[in-house]
């Protein structure tokens, strides 16, 4: 039996979600978008008003605004959003145990066998897109195809409220002309690289000899040969599996430009806390430490290097990233924004080889990590600080609630 996978994609969710809540907006162009006066003033997503003018996610206020004058920026309110991912999945669980979450506002759903609407896939999608219509009063995408890649294509072909059917028949003629960005799994380096060697479409991806498509990408190659010839067989996961967090990041945009490493170390401290204390909570030590750097000019740059023993303190996790700065950055232009992410995460209990010495050295760190979690969970998070924090106030005392929980199905972000 031939699979039916569906790819069920809530339109521009959290924008969606703001005008449901605040009629007024609707017929404007709407974005919802962080704290201009803490320059966290990035859009994080748009309505279709707003992409008229050619706003995208990622920009900033200003550039967004000069766009389009009139645009009215909303603050997130991600409490709201979750709930309706929660009222979102419940729904698609009605149809199927096979529900993969995709970040908040996206999910596949294996609908193979099921006895609704006659078994039919594009039927269960219009019955699924009217419900989401009906009981949460936003509209949705949905792509039925027989793997989870062309599934994903399809919710994206159109939009708004729209049902996209890929099959094994027609997929050439569909899928391959698309520009070879919109596979998933090509991401922005990817792509980079693609392009330079002449690689402009899926379908080009798909004529490309699977030996030269390796000499690319190592591994990676075969898999994105894989896709854009539709030979992906990877399954649905059965809905409440818990997934295995891949990696647990913090970033944020300065208060002011950062012009030197002191600044820097600041940050990186504050973010680090923010992270370590995250992988503790889920019992977890990281093997790898990334750190991004953005310039004023927008410019985005990262590196990441293995540490001695996986970890989850966060003056580990810091020094591991002002390494990384200081081999890496210098300080041509100063840094607008910053952020640090362990990755290749294991269970804290994992057996780790130590000298003596570092044990005891680790331990007493390891309890004073845990003591500031508790009084931070009691009194506040800012109602204790390392002392050197507390030499900058704008620095010293980001927001550290702008973590972000990165999975292999993708990381619960922004919605556009």
């Amino acid at each position: 039996m031939e699979r039916q996978i569906l790819h069920c994609d809530l339109n521009n969710c959290f924008a969606s979600i703001e005008m449901l809540h605040h009629p007024k907006l609707r017929g404007h162009p709407v974005a919802v978008g962080g704290d201009a006066e803490e320059r966290h003033g990035i859009i994080l997503a748009r309505n279709y008003e707003a992409r008229a003018f050619d706003i995208k996610v990622g920009q900033t206020h200003w550039q967004a605004r000069q766009l389009c004058p009139d645009l009215i920026i909303v603050p997130p309110d991600y409490d709201k959003y979750l709930r309706f991912s929660r009222l979102f999945r419940a729904i698609l669980a009605d149809y199927s145990s096979q529900v993969e979450a995709f970040g908040l506002d996206e999910a596949w759903v294996d609908v193979t066998g099921v006895n609704k609407c006659g078994g039919d896939g594009q039927a269960i999608a219009d019955e699924i897109r009217a419900r989401v219509k009906f009981e949460l009063g936003v509209t949705a995408s949905v792509g039925v195809s027989y793997t989870k890649i062309f599934a994903k294509l399809g919710s994206d072909l159109k939009k708004p409220d729209a049902t996209s059917v890929i099959t094994r028949d027609d997929f050439r003629e569909i899928v391959w002309p698309l520009p070879a960005g919109d596979l998933l799994g090509v991401g922005r380096s990817t792509l980079v690289r693609l392009l330079r060697y002449g690689v402009k479409t899926i379908g080009e991806i798909a004529r490309t000899d699977t030996q030269t498509l390796q000499s690319w990408f190592g591994k990676w190659g075969l898999y994105l040969h894989a896709y854009a010839n539709g030979l992906d067989n990877s399954p649905v996961a059965q809905a409440g599996d818990e997934s295995v967090i891949k990696s647990i990041g913090n970033s944020t945009t300065c208060p002011r430009d950062l012009e030197n490493d002191g600044e820097a170390h600041i940050v990186l401290q504050n973010l680090a806390e923010s992270v370590a204390e995250r992988m503790r909570e889920q019992g977890l030590a990281a093997k790898t430490v990334q750190v991004s750097l953005r310039t004023n000019d927008l410019q985005w740059f990262e590196r990441q290097m293995a540490l001695p023993q996986p970890s989850h303190i966060s003056t580990e996790l810091c020094a591991s990233a002002m390494k990384l700065l200081r081999q890496h950055w210098r300080w041509e232009k100063p840094l607008r924004g910053i952020g640090v992410r362990g990755t290749n995460l294991v269970p804290i209990n994992q057996p780790r080889q130590l000298t003596l010495d570092d044990e005891r050295q680790r331990e007493r760190r390891e309890t004073l990590e845990f003591t500031i979690d508790g009084i931070r969970r009691r009194f506040g998070h800012f109602s204790i600080d390392r002392a050197f924090l507390r030499a900058d106030a704008q620095l010293g005392r980001l927001d550290a609630k702008t973590d972000h929980v990165f999975h292999p199905i993708g990381y619960l972000g922004s919605a556009s």
